[in-house]
């Protein structure tokens, strides 16, 4: 059996993970990583998407996650997130406000810096909402 490491999914509103877990897939600006104890101390960027936690008992869950880092040390990892959610909570019409949201931010945006940003969130959030809301 895996060895567990402590992770914690914290949000502004809340926390909404503490456990021990065997495994934990993270969203990374670098690319999609998995998390398992004694990883090599990384902090990372964290890109929409989704996270997948297997816990000590071998379930598994799932959060949609909006943004924010990473803090990965060999024994634990902590995940601050922008704004995050239970997969199963997310609704598609909340998924879609966000979409409209940054779609107006970008249509706004005074500086091709911003505008720029803006297009890259919108990329992430639609390819999250290709991934996890059925056709």
């Amino acid at each position: 059996m895996a060895q567990a490491f402590k992770f914690e999914l914290v949000s502004p509103e809340r926390l909404l993970f503490s456990e021990e877990a065997t495994e934990v897939v993270i969203p990374g600006t670098e690319g999609e990583m998995t998390v398992m104890a004694n990883h090599a101390p990384t902090m990372t960027s964290i890109n929409p998407g989704v996270v997948s936690v297997t816990s000590q008992g071998g379930e598994k869950e799932q959060f949609a996650v909006f943004g924010g880092f990473a803090d990965i040390l060999p024994d634990q990892c902590t995940l601050l997130a922008e704004a995050a959610v239970r997969l199963a909570d997310l609704s598609k019409e909340d998924l879609e406000q966000r979409i409209e949201a940054v779609r107006s931010e970008m249509e706004e945006a005074k500086d091709y810096e911003a505008r720029s940003k803006a297009e890259l969130y919108l990329s992430q959030l639609t390819t999250l909402q290709g991934a996890i809301i059925p056709a």
